[in-house]
């Protein structure tokens, strides 16, 4: 498999998965639809670094090279990188605690910020001539 298909494919399910949390809001199941919006932006997130030659075995490790690659050069927005952060740690929330207290506002607003941050990841790679 080339590069090019790994992050195609990437890319595909980081889209799958923003269609799940939109199923999963509209259930009422915010857990989960968290949890899927930040494997989306995280898809996104490998995508990227794979475009650059890079891998990493981590999520932190994924997010700080994202941080380091593409926001401090002034690649893509820091806005980005706040979202991701942001997503991390609702996911975190959600996945790992009991009663995660997460609301459908904040599911709506992690969603927009997802799809927002999918749609900057495709174009740069677009550009880039990957996807």
């Amino acid at each position: 498999m080339t590069v090019a298909e790994e992050i195609k494919g990437m890319l595909s399910k980081a889209r799958r998965y923003l269609a799940s949390a939109k199923l999963l809001q509209q259930n009422g199941d915010f857990d989960s639809a968290v949890s899927r919006l930040y494997y989306a932006m995280f898809y996104g997130t490998e995508a990227l670094l794979l475009s650059q030659g890079k891998t990493f075995s981590s999520h932190r490790a994924a997010i700080a090279a994202f941080g380091e690659f593409f926001i401090k050069s002034g690649i893509l927005p820091k806005e980005m990188h706040q979202s991701l952060h942001r997503a991390f740690e609702k996911r975190q929330i959600s996945d790992y605690e009991y009663m995660s207290g997460i609301s459908e506002t904040e599911v709506a607003d992690l969603r927009e910020k997802a799809e927002q941050f999918i749609k900057r990841t495709e174009a740069f790679l677009q550009e880039k001539g990957f996807a």
